[in-house]
């Protein structure tokens, strides 16, 4: 069965449910001789960890099986598998939910589509497997680095508050917010407005100092990999590059970014979000992803049983209110993943790339 697996050349596989024995992701493509450390995956997932009362109060320590693939902190150039132990579950939780279908969550999709669902904290449906995400992110991230870009994810707005500028570091605060007075305003609605409820919001993410030439012509997009490995996450309903929709107000005359050469090739404005034609033009690449809010509310709703009885439900357990500044991190990931990938198979489509490599080997 497929679904598991992500990218042509880095290729990603996740594996493991919310209540099962363990997480984790098998990465294979990934260059040797990458340095890589188990604390900096570690310090990379802290940023996915709940962190106030708004989150789940499930906290797992998340600590790393290097299983194959990394010797003396670096990368072999074969498989890499890593998993982490799931330790803070109680399967009791969802005892009554074996029968029911929780409006929102995919437990009705996956029971018609299998005939049988892991009902423990959703499965692989839960928001714990984004954690294999995070730490394949983190490796991806590190490969970027290798070549001086840069990513820079943020929460851009909760409900219908958005930022007004960037004045702060946005991991500074639980909300991963970079605009202080924003954060103020937003943590004030939330105390107001999720006792037995939630709310979604929009991550912004930016990605610095690419080249162009970058991305494959037609089906394999940059922006269309992008969009792809984000909205493989549960809780991401909508992506949009650059102007987005709004795109579609202006004339062509306003939203072209007309090029210039001064020293270098530049322009000036960047409404495409630094992609024409599923290829970078060498600008910042700029996307925002909507993170719906999370379905497991207390308040009383209206579902269906296995036996299409009509029922209604209170959600109890551990769930998170917010997960916009959790998501952050993985929507971070899935982008670099979906950018390595695509480095690595544009580093390939020229012969004297291809040429360079093999005489360098004598």
């Amino acid at each position: 069965m497929g679904g598991s697996f992500l990218g042509r050349i880095l290729k990603i596989s996740t594996f493991g449910e919310s209540h099962g024995e363990s997480v984790g992701v098998v990465i294979d493509g990934c260059p040797a001789g990458l340095e890589i450390y188990k604390w900096e995956i570690e310090e990379y997932l802290k940023r996915r960890s709940p962190v106030s009362k708004f989150s789940t109060a499930r906290i797992e320590p998340d600590n790393l099986k290097i299983l194959s693939g990394i010797m003396e902190n670096k990368t072999l150039g074969t498989p890499i598998c890593i998993c982490v132990d799931n330790k803070n579950f109680n399967s009791s939780d969802y005892d009554e939910l074996k029968e029911v279908f929780r409006p929102g969550h995919a437990d009705y999709t996956y029971e018609k589509k299998f005939g049988i669902r892991d009902y423990r904290g959703g499965g692989r449906a839960s928001g714990r497997e984004t954690v294999a995400r995070v730490i394949a992110g983190c490796i991806a991230k590190k490969f970027l680095s290798e070549l001086g870009i840069d990513i820079q994810t943020y929460t851009f707005s909760i409900n219908n508050i958005c930022i007004n500028k960037i004045d702060c570091d946005a991991q500074k605060n639980f909300l991963f917010m970079p605009d202080s007075t924003t954060f103020e305003k937003t943590v004030d609605f939330l105390e107001n407005n999720l006792k037995n409820d939630s709310v979604g919001g929009i991550v912004e993410c930016k990605i610095n100092n690419i080249k162009a030439g970058i991305g494959e012509p037609v089906f394999d997009k940059l922006d269309a990999q992008i969009a792809k490995a984000v909205m493989s996450i549960g809780a991401v309903k909508g992506i949009e590059f650059g102007n987005g929709f709004d795109c579609t107000y202006l004339f062509g005359s306003q939203n072209n970014d007309q090029y210039y050469f001064d020293d270098v090739v530049k322009k000036k404005s960047n409404n495409s979000g630094g992609i024409v034609g599923g290829i970078t033009d060498g600008g910042q690449i700029i996307f925002r992803a909507a993170i719906k809010p999370t379905p497991s509310i207390s308040k009383l709703q209206s579902t269906i049983t296995k036996s299409n009885e009509n029922v209604q439900i209170k959600i109890n357990g551990r769930h998170d209110k917010l997960i916009v500044p959790r998501a952050v991190v993985v929507i971070e990931s899935m982008a670099a993943l979906a950018l390595m990938d695509q480095i690595l198979l544009s580093c390939t489509c020229k012969l004297e790339s291809v040429k360079k490599n093999y005489l360098e080997r004598g």
